[in-house]
């Protein structure tokens, strides 16, 4: 291991050189030295250190995408992935439960959420929106301040061959309000291994002490800086390597409290790191940004890129090459990573990357339609040995990026048309209205970054409206809380203190194999058996532990076995309720069972006393069980039928599951047709149909690892793990020769599931909708519910051809073609809201679609004919001359309105008004005002002064306006508008 360290080194110490001043242009090294060593040489550098010379485990970057963390929108440190590490949580039969040393490099995206470089990158040198962080950890006091500071000098001094005169260090200085003294042993520390005491630094604890979140696990920071001017002038330090020692926890109150387990958590920026290393002044002057800046340059024809900033960078060039060459990696990693462009959470801030890069290439750099996904093969190139997903999904990835790129041009196109269009109807000092601009941004229909709307009119010297875009933004706010799924109630939970406690008291996990213990009686049914117990601790809501609980307190029980499934894995949590073993008439209500660090916490309520060391037998509710179990399996069963459907490539991207309903999500190219929705319904009632046996086996972890075509998902997973594979044994499903996790359906799974298929029933699609470009989520149901929902579509099909048949036969008149169109509106909408089948859905929506257009034009045709016959009887009334003004009976505004144009039409030179009377004295009223007239006679003037005569309001344009109004006294209505027809004529 030695050796192999050294050899690294000493390959990149002849990389590096021997100076590393910052003498010279930003954008060249700084010497005739030998090149600098590589980005790759670095990274690699970093981890064969840890492991080789420290012994360190090294784990592979997690998905950026947050795993199991809602409190995220990205992964945007080293540390996320290690958080159950941290907060005690961590499942004790997982392999991260084993973790004491590790390193990695891992993929972070900063932009939205509380960490957000989106709208700096370009403007500077250095920001990003996605970077490598390079890490060590140690947990649990595997080793602490003392190892963790000399490792981090060796590597700097010794193997990067950093120059120990460029480097400073900073420490926590202590607060006092916060009742913390100084970190002097971090301090001592660095004096020890030869840093000058004028380059260690005290700083307070906004620069030096590091905290999680607003609670959870902190601590005192130490930072080692970098200093660019070399002893030249004063010194300019960039931070590093940041070293965090966890030893607090900050509790809600905001007070701190030890935590039961001190843990090391380093974070360094390979960007900023290897531009030191090849001594330049911009990250972006590195070997992982210049293939990008010249493959850009190659393909946009624009200036090459300067490395300029500010009022330097003249046309914005040098800042448009920046966002480019940053944005197109955070694209690849993040779609590569199942992030794909959408239209909320981490979906939306791909989107607002993604178009945000396609504006300063296209309008900028002048680059060609197409040109970012051409951008994806340099990032893989650059990226993709480091982290394999890049060219696993390239292809894919460079498919979404080039679709949404063509996507966004042409809404762009649309968008100027419809600002021009609306401009044309404003007046001089009118604002731009906000509804509309609120329609073409990111959050309407266009998807255009208000930014660039607010530019657009700019560019023609036109306000916004921006209250009423607030406004809008306030009320898009309010709807999208209403519309979101309501969170699910977080119940008891055990902290860092509590779980600690346990774990030093020798407190071994729950164990829930029980609730694996249920069988097929020969009648058919399910019997779940009941579990014998003891309760080893109670909580009270607050978490306090507690010797006993009682009087309908609610309460937390942390028993030493139990039959109970605690949600995980996507099912939802067991219900049911225990007695005490000597007392089996008092029922003590458990509403729900989580998993917390390997212990079960079972939330109930206790109508008596229960203590401490009672025994108890619990019952789950067998109902619910045995629906999740259904819902379960039928999941199963959903995945393997979609990659039947879609190709054995297609992933899950999650799944929720509860005995009402089951959720999933699925990576998909293109939405799915009605006839692939039918086809994944009809290989589910397949399984069904031949009630194959379910078969469940617990197998070491890394047997799994490479059989084709078994279903897991980005999670921890325990070891051992079970296997459920549907109709053929696990032993004989983990063979890799015979490839039979090919042809059904096996997964890694820890849910309670069926024993036989045939009990799912039936399974029916209900729901589907896209999440982001690239996902779609499927709502299902099965057994009794599904067969309810088919026999809700094939009645609404039947409606369906009865109104097709209706429509064929044509209507007599307008009154019943409109009958028959509002019948296909009110059929639409139940469609649109019934609960059946999603294939039949999609088509009877098709259907209906093409009817209503059919209905509307026999409409528009009866309409037609019907005011070409009562012109004629107006044109027979009245002599041709400049006016006329009479009433016409017709339910229809739209026939008016018609009869008003036909007669103008005839009548050139003639203005018209006619009026409709209603039931209950309601009126109609349609006017035109002929060619030639003055400007001050306008339609619209003309019928609003009738209109108000009769109460009522009208609306139009200088020559077509409508209205209503009410009046008994036609007549006058009538007299009024001949009056002011004649004196503006």
């Amino acid at each position: 291991m030695v050796a192999s360290v050294a050899a690294a080194a000493r390959r990149l110490q002849r990389a590096l050189g021997r100076s590393l001043s910052w003498r010279g242009p930003s954008r060249r090294p700084l010497s005739s030295e030998p090149p600098p060593a590589p980005a790759t040489a670095v990274r690699d550098a970093f981890l064969s250190f840890f492991r080789d010379r420290h012994g360190h485990r090294l784990v592979p970057s997690a998905s950026v995408r947050p795993r199991g963390d809602p409190s995220l929108l990205f992964v945007n440190a080293g540390m996320n992935q290690f958080k159950p590490i941290f907060l005690g949580t961590v499942d004790p039969r997982s392999e991260m439960a084993g973790f004491r040393r590790v390193a990695n490099s891992q993929k972070c995206v900063r932009a939205g959420g509380r960490h957000n470089d989106l709208e700096d990158v370009g403007r500077d040198l250095s920001h990003h929106t996605f970077f490598e962080m390079l890490g060590n950890w140690a947990f649990g006091g595997e080793y602490f301040k003392e190892e963790a500071c000399s490792m981090a000098w060796e590597l700097l001094t010794q193997v990067y061959r950093i120059p120990e005169d460029r480097l400073w260090v900073s420490y926590f200085g202590g607060d006092p309000k916060a009742g913390l003294d100084p970190d002097l042993e971090s301090r001592d520390i660095w004096l020890s291994l030869g840093v000058p005491a004028s380059r260690v630094l005290s700083f307070g604890p906004q620069e030096n002490f590091w905290e999680m979140g607003d609670a959870g696990p902190c601590g005192p920071c130490t930072e080692i800086h970098y200093d660019l001017a070399g002893g030249v002038g004063a010194p300019q330090l960039v931070e590093l390597w940041n070293l965090v020692f966890m030893q607090h926890n900050r509790e809600t109150d905001g007070s701190l409290q030890p935590l039961p387990q001190r843990h090391v958590d380093t974070g360094m920026g390979l960007e900023r790191l290897v531009a030191v290393l090849q001594g330049r002044h911009s990250t972006y002057d590195t070997d992982l940004f210049s293939p990008l800046l010249n493959a850009i340059h190659q393909g946009c024809g624009a200036p090459p890129y300067l490395g300029r900033v500010g009022a330097a960078d003249e046309g914005h060039t040098d800042t448009a090459y920046r966002v480019v060459a940053d944005h197109i990696r955070t694209l690849s990693v993040c779609i590569a990573d199942g992030v794909s462009p959408g239209m909320s959470g981490a979906p939306l801030v791909v989107r607002r990357i993604l178009r945000r890069a396609v504006r300063f290439s296209m309008e900028v750099l002048q680059a060609p339609p197409g040109f970012l996904g051409s951008l994806v093969p340099v990032v893989v190139e650059t990226l993709g040995d480091a982290y394999p997903e890049l060219q696993k999904n390239s292809a894919q990835v460079a498919r979404l990026v080039s679709e949404d790129e063509a996507a966004f041009l042409a809404s762009l196109q649309r968008g100027r048309r419809i600002i021009d269009r609306t401009l044309r109807r404003l007046g001089p000092s009118d604002v731009f209205p906000a509804e509309v601009a609120w329609s073409l941004s990111l959050s309407g229909n266009l998807g255009l970054p208000l930014d660039l709307v607010e530019l657009m009119l700019e560019e023609k010297g036109v306000r916004l409206d921006s209250a009423g875009l607030e406004r809008l933004a306030r009320e898009e706010a309010q709807h999208r809380a209403q519309q979101a799924e309501p969170a699910q109630e977080q119940g008891l939970r055990l902290n860092v203190h509590e779980l600690g406690e346990l774990q030093r008291r020798g407190v071994p996990p729950t164990d829930d194999s029980p609730k694996y213990n249920y069988f097929l009686r020969p009648s058919g049914g399910y019997e779940f058996g009941a579990c014998e117990a003891q309760v080893l601790q109670l909580y009270t809501e607050d978490g306090s532990a507690v010797t006993s609980v009682g009087g309908g307190q609610r309460c937390g029980l942390l028993l030493d076995r139990t039959n109970f499934y605690a949600e995980q894995g996507g099912q939802a949590s067991d219900r049911g309720y225990l007695v005490r073993t000597e007392q089996q008439d008092v029922l003590f209500p458990v509403a729900q069972a989580q998993l917390c660090g390997g212990f079960i916490l079972h939330e109930a309520v206790a109508p008596e006393c229960l203590q401490v060391g009672d025994q108890v037998q619990l019952h789950v509710d067998k109902t619910w069980r045995l629906g999740c179990m259904e819902k379960h399996t039928a999941t199963h069963l959903l995945n393997w039928a979609l990659r039947q459907a879609l190709g054995p490539g297609t992933e899950q991207r999650g799944s929720h599951l509860n005995p009402e309903r089951l959720r999933f999500d699925v990576a998909t190219q293109a939405p799915l047709t009605p006839q692939q929705l039918q086809a994944v319904e009809d290989t589910v009632q397949e399984a069904v149909g031949k009630d194959e046996p379910v078969y469940v086996d617990e197998v070491a972890l890394a047997l799994t690892a490479h059989i084709p075509g078994l279903r897991s998902l980005d999670e921890v997973y325990p070891d051992p793990v079970r296997v459920v594979s549907v109709g053929v044994p696990v032993a004989q499903a983990l063979d890799p020769a015979c490839q039979v996790a090919l042809q059904t359906s096996v997964e890694l799974c820890c849910g309670t599931h069926l024993l036989r298929t045939g009990a799912v029933g039936d399974l029916v699609i209900i729901g589907e909708r896209q999440l982001a470009k690239g996902t779609t989520r499927l709502m299902a149901i099965t057994g009794e519910q599904a067969q309810q929902a088919r026999e809700v579509g094939q009645s609404l099909a039947q409606e369906v051809k009865a109104v097709t048949e209706r429509l064929s036969r044509g209507s007599r008149d307008v009154v019943e073609a409109q009958r028959l169109s509002k019948d296909i509106g009110r059929l639409t909408d139940a469609v649109d809201t019934a609960v059946m089948p999603q294939w039949q859905r999609r088509e009877l929506q098709a259907t209906l679609k093409v009817l209503q257009r059919r209905a509307n034009t026999a409409i528009r045709k009866l309409e037609t004919g019907q005011a070409a016959k009562k012109t004629q009887e107006l044109l027979e009334r009245h002599m041709k001359g400049p006016l006329i003004v009479d009433t016409v009976p017709t339910e229809s505004l739209s026939v008016l309105a018609k009869v008003v144009r036909q007669l103008c039409e005839q009548a050139p030179s003639t203005s018209v008004l006619l009026l409709s009377p209603q039931p209950l004295g309601n009126v109609l009223c349609a006017c035109q005002v002929a060619q030639g007239v003055t400007p001050a006679f306008t339609a619209e003037a003309w019928a609003l002064a009738v209109c108000s005569h009769m109460g009522g309001k009208a609306w139009g344009s200088r020559v077509v306006a409508q209205g209503t109004g009410n009046t008994a006294d036609l007549e006058s209505a009538l007299s009024t508008a001949r009056a002011y027809a004649l004196n503006q004529l």
